[in-house]
């Protein structure tokens, strides 16, 4: 039996393709999953995924990063589809685990995959660097004369919040910040 695996990055994004191109493949069972693939580790989806399959099953997802995109997550995953007799194979990449090279190519395909993402994060982290000197904060939103007021009023920092639709913490807060 095929069963294959549709994963996003977050919620705002769509399965869909994944999804068709997965039936088209002869897919019986998918399993959806709108989380990063950096880590496996936490991904309930995809536990239950593994889990779901049995000997002679072929794992499928329409490429490899849909899996993970960690090199050791990858091969810690087709090694335990593997001890569990299921291959694995990737509909838009030419990957399925039953050839020697469909495992080679799987295990350069995961290097790539792993390099992009460090890549990925190395420019988001050098743009952040770079325009730190842009952000400068929120500032307050929370009318902190008005919590005066009320405090002045007799109300404690439960009923502040309340009535300023805000958690009692944060009149602790400015109340300490207000007091010092």
């Amino acid at each position: 039996m095929k069963i294959g695996l549709a994963r996003v990055s977050s919620v705002g994004q769509n399965l869909e393709r994944q999804i068709i191109a997965l039936k088209e493949y002869g897919c019986e069972k998918i399993f959806e999953e709108k989380q990063s693939g950096t880590k496996a580790e936490g991904r309930k989806v995809l536990r239950e995924w593994i889990d779901f399959l049995r000997e002679n099953d072929e794992a499928v997802v329409t490429r490899i990063d849909r899996c993970s995109r960690s090199v050791l997550d990858l091969q810690l995953i087709v090694k335990e589809l593997e001890s569990k007799g299921v291959t694995f194979a990737a509909t838009e990449q030419s990957i399925d685990t039953k050839t020697p090279e469909g495992k080679c190519f799987l295990n350069m395909l995961s290097v790539f995959s792993e390099f992009e993402t460090s890549i990925r994060h190395e420019r988001q982290m050098s743009g952040i660097k770079a325009n730190a000197h842009k952000f400068k904060g929120r500032g307050q939103t929370i009318d902190i004369e008005r919590i005066k007021e009320l405090k002045e009023e007799g109300l404690g920092a439960t009923a502040i919040g309340k009535k300023m639709g805000i958690d009692r913490t944060s009149v602790y807060r400015l109340l300490k910040k207000v007091e010092a």
